[in-house]
C-alpha cells in the first residue's frame, strides 16, 4: 500500500508540474500573440499613413510645380514648338500606300 501511495504521489507531483508548465507556456504564447497583433495594428496604421502621403505627393499641382522648379520645364506653346518635316516625302508615300491598301479592290479613290 505504501508503494502505491508513493507512485500516486509522484504521479500527482508530475501532473502538477506539467500543469504549471502548460499554464506558463500558454501565458507566454498569449503574450507573444498580443504583441504580434499590436505590431500588425501599428504596421497597418503606418501603411495607411504612407498611402495618404503618397496620394498627397502625387497631386497634379505638386508634380507641375516640381517640374517647373526643379526640372525647368514649361508649358508647350506654339512659340516654342518645333515641327519636324519629312524632306524625302516618305511619310506621304506611306500614308498613300496605307490608304490604298485599306480600300476594297476595284474601288475608286
Amino acid at each position: 500500500m505504501t508503494r502505491l501511495n508513493v507512485v500516486l504521489l509522484l504521479a500527482v507531483l508530475a501532473s502538477a508540474i506539467y500543469l504549471v508548465h502548460t499554464q506558463y507556456e500558454s501565458r507566454r504564447l498569449f503574450t507573444e500573440l498580443d504583441r504580434a497583433v499590436a505590431e500588425a495594428r501599428r504596421l497597418e496604421t503606418e501603411h495607411q499613413r504612407l498611402q495618404v502621403e503618397k496620394r498627397a505627393q502625387a497631386t497634379p499641382l505638386r508634380v507641375e510645380r516640381i517640374a517647373r522648379a526643379q526640372l525647368n520645364m514649361r508649358t508647350a506653346t506654339p512659340a516654342i514648338t518645333q515641327y519636324v518635316s519629312d524632306p524625302q516625302g516618305v511619310a506621304t508615300a506611306n500614308a498613300a500606300a496605307a490608304a490604298a491598301a485599306s480600300q476594297p479592290a476595284g474601288a475608286q479613290p
